[in-house]
This record gives C-alpha cells, structure tokens and sequence, in this order.
C-alpha cells in the first residue's frame, strides 16, 4: 500500500499536477486565491475542515504586517513577502481571525485562527520565484532561485554567475531598494544546491526568471553562493516641526507616504530611538501624540516588531486613527554603545542639515559640557565622564573644543576653538548621565507599597496593569529602583476614573531598559498595586557587664572575666511591629548555635549569669519579622567576647593604689619632722617645692 501511494506521487510530480499540501505549500490547508499567479492573491486557511479566508484586522487586534506576510509566504514555499493589503468586500462574511503576532511566533497558521466576520479580506503577493535567507531583514540574505514556479525547488546562485544588473532586477521584484551590498558568503553557504542557470539582466525586468540565461552550472567553489543586501524602499520624515529632526512620523510604504498612528501602537523612547536612528538624528529626547479633528489613513506600527530589529516598513499595517505620533530626536548629540539612552560614547554633528557625526576629544570636553549633553538629551546630571568607557567607535576624532557655560540648551549653542585634527587612542569621550524623572508607590502602609506611579516628560502619572500584566520578575526592577528590597506581591488595582496612565510592557522592562524608557502614553482604569518587602535596617549589638571589662565602647571585641555576667543586647528602629531577634554564636572549639527572644519594644536581651572560656567567639543579632506574608530578615554586625582571668586586674588595682597612699604617708612624716627648726636655704627650696612658704615655717617655730 506505501509503495503504490509513493507510486501515486511520483506520477503526479511528472505529470505536473498538485497534491493538495503536498506540492503547493509547507503547511497544508494554506493557499493564495484570485491572484494572477499561484503566489498572490487573497490569503485563505483550511481550520475545523472548513476553507475561509483571512480577515485584515482593524482595532486592537494586530493587524498583518510584512512580517506577518512572510512567514505565510515561505510556508506556501512562495518566496519573500512584497506586499500586503486588503480587499473590501460589500458585506460581512465568515472568516478567520489570526493575529500577526501569532503567526510571526512559528505557531501553523490554523492554530492561531479564531472564528470571526467581516468585510475586509486579506491580500498578499509573494516575490514567488526568488528570496533571501538568513539576512537581517526582508532585504537582505543568501539568494535563492526557483526555476520552475509549479515545481519548487530552490537552488543557490554563484557569484560568477551574478552581477549588478541581476541584483537590481531581484532587488526590484522583492520591493525592495536598489542593491548596496552585493558578495559571496556573506550570510552563509546554506543548504540548497548550487547548480542554477547564469543570468543575464539588462537591470529593467520586473522578476529574474524574465531575464535571459545561459547553460546551468553544475557547481561552485566554496564560499561563493551569492549574498545580497538590498536597501530599504521608501522613507521616513519627520513633518511640522521645529527642525527636520522633530515633527510628526511619516513613512513611505507600498508608494503612499502616511503619517504613523500613536493609539494602538503605542511607541515608548525605545522604538523612537530607532526612527530617530533612521532619520540619522541622533537619540530620542520625546515621544507624544497630537490629535487631528478626523480620522485619516495611517501607518500602525507595532512596538514590539520596532524592538525586534525589523525595519520600519516591515511593521506596518494599514489602520485609520486620529491620533498622530510626534517625535524629537537629539538632532547634534547621540549617546552610542551604553545601556540606554543615557548612557554611551559620545558623536556629535555639527551641522544638523548635513548629517556627518564625529567623537569627542577628551582634552576637548569638561563637566560643563557634559551637563549641556545630557541636559539636550532628556536626561539628568552627569555622573561619569570618563575615556572610552564605551568603546572606541568608528566615528572620525575630529571636532571642534567646546567652551560651554553649563547652562546651554544645546551643545551647538556653546562657544567652541579650532578643531582638533586628532587624539591618542583610547580618548573618545564617553558620558553616563542620571535617569531622569523617578519612581514611587503611593497610598500602601509604607514607602515601599501602593501605586506605581512613575515621572516621565515631566508628568507623574500611574502605571496601568491591564494591556501590560506585570509579574514579580518586572516588579522586582522597581523594587530595586525605590531601593526598597525585593518584590513581594503584584496586583492590579481597578478604579473608575479612566485617567491617563503610563503603559509599561513587561517584555521593555525585562530588557534591562529603564521604566521611563519604557512609557507610553495611555488611559485606563487598572492601576498597577506592588508591595516590596523594603530594606530592614541593620540591627545594634552591645554588651554590658557586672564588673569592669576592657572598655566596652571598644565596638570590634569585649572583654569580660570568668565567672561574671554579662549581657548581649539586640536593637533595631522601628519598621514593622513585633518579630524577634536571633543570636549567632561562633567560636573556634564549638559548632555554630543560636538562641531566640522576642522582640519586645524592637529590644532582646540575653544573659548569661556566669561567663565561662566557652562563652568566647563571635556573635551577632539577626532580626526576623513576618510582614506581607513574608519573613524577612536583618543581620548586625559581628562582635567578639573574651573571657579573661581576672588576677591580673585585682593585682593591678590593690598595688597601685597602695603604693601611692604609701608615698603620701611618707611625706606627711618627713613634713611634720622639719617643723621646730629653722631650715637651711636648701630646705626652704624644698619647701617651696612642697608648696610650704619659707616664712611661714620659720614664724611657727619662733612660737
């Protein structure tokens, strides 16, 4: 039976005809139907045994993008994605409903389809009978052919069969810009086999198969599959504003220029750091939206595909909105290579209508130029500035010496010297300044519990916990930034007032990226609650004696003697009532032991009646208490006991005192003997000594 079925196959290839999921796709029950080939038209799926086709998504849901349209490409085994739209229908029908977002995660198809009706159809267009694999985007990659479209199979091209008017036709049939990168190997040998035909382009076809060929090649070296980099179509602006590098987002997609919308996609600083990036304007200062009085056709551009490295062109979606995302970028200054946008090897351009960046001579920049930079990019006060910190960069060391006061608003507007041609290696300047803003939690028991409410363009807002679920791992980041412990509990909060609020992805904050990094503007009635356990102080440890031991103000040892009492008392300032209080003892012969009192008034005290040589070690206070439905707890410092004899002591205070009262006695009888004669001259000098006038003595004895 296996054998006659793999009969039945092998007749079909020859004959041409198409097993369905065999020959036509990767993943069966997926298909492109009404368009002018096998490789475009409206995007259908096979799910629950029933054939319907895609919807193109509108509202919250994340409509297709690019990316989305490749992957459905490549599991029809149609090549790249070139474009992806949509076809109004005149009223609703039964379709599926499969989010980009699921799609682009590797999941089939059919297991992200959900029922649903509508009018708008999905359409897409496959570049068919060429892709590239492995690149870092759409337009990059290793390039591979299908000669025959009913009859895939894909083959590498060799790089002497190839040159720039082929790579100008592929480029072109992919949608993508004219060719920049053209070399063998560079992203790889990969799997197929080299043995395509020789193309010979005149550079105007739309699609290589178009072009003429010679004989094929049955082999190539090593090491020469042909790799192309094509450049991104289109372009991005920013429009209205008060440079060319601030304004309203505008992206040229599928030939039609429309400004990107600011509702559904919510863009944070990160995503505006890559527009800013593209439009070579240096770093994002501001993200915001402006409100227009009706809807328009836009560009959704989802946050998450900006973060993922994917061109901009590649995330966007049609939509209609009437919010408009407006951007600033640092226009003259970019931080490079730190851990966020505040942080990094310092570029400057130094004119901002010709973009040309350079670094920054450390001989050449100071304290007060360092707070201009940082003050121009967003952020708070300098706190490092020091020498290629972060690398050394590509960028030429040759700028001007800036001269600034520190109060500047811009680098530029400072006072500068002649240029500096160049520098000793290892002194491009690199700059970290402070986040700026901050962070708290209002309304709990304690500064480390209640809201999180975060400070960002200047405006404190809550955090929603609704679209952006935290967990104790996001929690934790905030914890740390209050400085407040770890992260005991995360809920979400409901109130009825639907005020704006901060969005903070989790995703963005587990990235390492600062929270105000991470903030989109938004409204909600879900506040993000956290309580953090809060950092216990450290607990005192003292001892007190019966009997005099060597100064126990001395906090790093005690002494006390055998066979006396002493006290280990254990404190702490008041942060939760009760717990109690711990007493480690270590010493050289003996194991580790503790003992445990309660705490009573954040006090313990123990005794121990009768110091013995066992006594002698280490001991500290450590503090435990229950709050939050955790336990937490504090250790003190370590303080060493001696336990001493205590003759050498007694000895030292019987002796001493007595051989002083000896002496005074002995000069009160050698005193009292000299009374009742007249004292030579010598005496009256010892006399004087004594403090007794020589006069007076003589007087008293003529009596």
């Amino acid at each position: 039976m296996d054998q006659l079925l793999l009969l039945l196959l092998l007749m079909l290839r020859g004959s041409g005809l198409q097993a369905e999921g065999e020959l036509t796709s990767t993943e069966p029950g997926v298909r492109l139907v009404g368009g002018e080939s096998r490789c475009a038209g409206d995007l259908e799926v096979r799910h629950e045994g029933e054939w319907r086709p895609v919807g193109s998504l509108t509202g919250r849901f994340s409509p297709w993008t690019l990316k989305a349209a490749d992957v459905a490409c490549r599991k029809l085994d149609c090549g790249s994605a070139v474009s992806v739209g949509e076809r109004k229908e005149s009223s609703k029908r039964s379709v599926w409903r499969i989010r980009s977002d699921c799609a682009e995660s590797g999941s089939a198809l059919r297991e992200c389809a959900e029922s649903y009706s509508s009018k708008h159809i999905l359409n897409l267009t496959c570049s068919d009978s060429v892709r590239l694999l492995g690149g870092t985007g759409l337009c990059s990659g290793r390039l591979e052919v299908k000669s025959d479209p009913s009859n895939p199979s894909w083959s590498s091209v060799c790089e002497a069969d190839f040159d720039q008017q082929d790579a100008q036709v592929v480029c072109r049939q992919l949608g993508c810009g004219a060719p920049s990168v053209l070399q063998g190997a560079l992203y790889g040998e990969g799997e197929a086999p080299m043995g395509t035909k020789e193309f010979q382009c005149g550079g105007h076809e739309s699609a290589l198969l178009d072009c003429s060929s010679a004989s094929e090649r049955n082999t190539c070296s090593p090491g020469t599959a042909v790799s192309l980099t094509c450049s991104e179509p289109g372009g991005v602006q920013l429009v209205g504003g008060e440079s060319r590098c601030a304004g309203d987002l505008e992206l040229e997609h599928l030939g039609e220029w429309r400004p990107v919308e600011s509702f559904y996609s919510r863009w944070t600083l990160k995503e505006a750091g890559v527009a800013c990036k593209e439009l070579d304007c240096g770093s994002a200062v501001s993200v915001g939206r402006r409100e227009e009085s009706s809807w328009r056709s836009v560009w959704g551009i989802r946050s998450g595909c900006v973060q993922s490295g994917s061109a901009l062109r590649e995330c966007a979606a049609s939509r209609s909105s009437y919010l408009i995302l407006n951007l600033t970028c640092s226009d003259s200054v970019r931080l490079l290579g730190g851990t966020g946008l505040c942080s990094g090897r310092l570029e400057v351009n130094s004119d901002p209508s010709n973009p040309s960046w350079s670094s920054v001579c450390e001989a050449d920049f100071d304290q007060q130029d360092a707070q201009v930079v940082c003050r121009q990019l967003g952020c708070g006060a300098p706190s490092v500035l020091q020498g290629a910190l972060y690398g050394e960069g590509e960028a030429p060391m040759g700028t001007k010496e800036f001269q600034c006061g520190g109060h500047e608003s811009a680098l530029l507007n400072c006072s500068s010297a002649s240029e500096r041609n160049t520098c000793s290696p290892g002194t491009a300047v690199s700059l970290t300044c402070s986040e700026p803003g901050g962070v708290q939690l209002v309304g709990g028991e304690s500064r480390c519990a209640g809201d999180l409410e975060v400070e960002h363009q200047g405006e404190w807002r809550p955090v929603e916990s609704y679209l952006s679920p935290w967990t104790l791992k996001e929690a934790a980041v905030a914890c740390r930034e209050l400085d407040c412990g770890s992260a005991v509990s995360v809920v979400r909060r409901r109130e009825y007032s639907g005020r704006p609020v901060w969005e903070i992805s989790s995703d963005c904050v587990e990235s390492g990226s600062a929270l105000r990094e991470c903030a989109a503007s938004d409204s909600s009635s879900f506040i993000l609650n956290l309580t953090c356990s809060d950092l216990l102080f450290q607990p005192n440890i003292s001892v007190s004696s019966s009997m005099y031991g060597v100064s126990g103000a001395q906090q790093q040892g005690f002494q006390v003697f055998r066979g006396s009492a002493f006290t280990i008392s254990c404190s702490v300032q008041p942060q939760y009532p009760g717990g109690s209080f711990q007493l480690n003892f270590t010493s050289i012969n003996s194991a580790n032991n503790s003992n445990s009192e309660p705490a009573v008034n954040h006090t313990a005290h123990f005794l121990f009646p009768v110091a013995e040589p066992a006594h002698q070690g280490s001991y500290s206070c450590v503090y435990h208490v229950f709050a939050f439905s955790h336990d937490f707890s504090s250790e003190s410092r370590l303080l060493s006991v001696t336990v001493t004899d205590p003759e050498p002591f007694i000895i030292r205070a019987v002796v001493l005192p007595l051989t002083q009262l000896l002496g005074i006695v002995g000069l009160y009888f050698y005193c009292k003997a000299t009374r009742g004669r007249r004292p030579s001259r010598q005496e009256d000098i010892e006399l004087d000594y004594l403090g007794v006038p020589a006069e007076e003595e003589g007087a008293q004895g003529a009596e």
